[in-house]
């Protein structure tokens, strides 16, 4: 349950609403206008990672979702779902991400790195001389960039998820 009133969008600043444009009405967008300019910022940083981006989408959505498993933050992980399956990402690694115990062997090497180097940054914050040094072999620098600022703005949406209590929106 959210533990304040979520805004009224009517009375968010025209530049906000502007970004919402067609975006489905999720309650995560009814709370962020509480943060002013910031959530402006937010959403702008959110749409370049989600829609202009040249990091693989389904290795995106592995980061973000073992971002929001290793968070506990149910919302994301459940907004997170619909946008893998979207992308392409299978059933069986999605459930291996999101629920406990599960199989990481339905990825593929590349896949299991993603997981690996998410894992060090939400636990460790940086990532061992060695295991950056594998990243840049494996990525070019944009994408190793997108998916270092990805697993960051996904720690900052778990938290500001579970620390306001976002709730999940009821199916309509």
């Amino acid at each position: 349950m959210a533990r304040i009133p979520y805004f009224d969008l009517n009375q968010a600043p025209e530049e906000y609403r502007k970004l919402l444009g067609e975006r489905p009405p999720l309650n995560i967008y009814r709370m962020l206008p509480h943060a002013g300019p910031a959530a402006v910022g937010f959403l702008k940083l959110g749409g370049a990672l989600l829609r202009h981006n040249a990091l693989d989408s389904c290795l995106r959505e592995i980061a973000i979702l073992r971002v929001g498993m290793l968070s506990d933050a149910g919302y994301e992980v459940y907004q997170h779902k619909r946008v893998a399956r979207q992308v392409g990402l299978a059933e069986a690694k999605i459930a291996a991400l999101t629920e406990p115990g599960g199989d990481l062997g339905v990825f593929d090497e590349q896949e299991r790195f993603v997981i690996a180097f998410t894992d060090q940054l939400v636990r460790h914050v940086k990532a061992p001389d060695d295991m950056f040094a594998e990243a840049q072999r494996r990525f070019p620098v944009r994408e190793l960039s997108e998916l270092v600022l990805t697993i960051g703005y996904y720690m900052m949406v778990s938290r500001f998820l579970e620390n306001f209590g976002v709730d999940i929106e009821e199916a309509t």
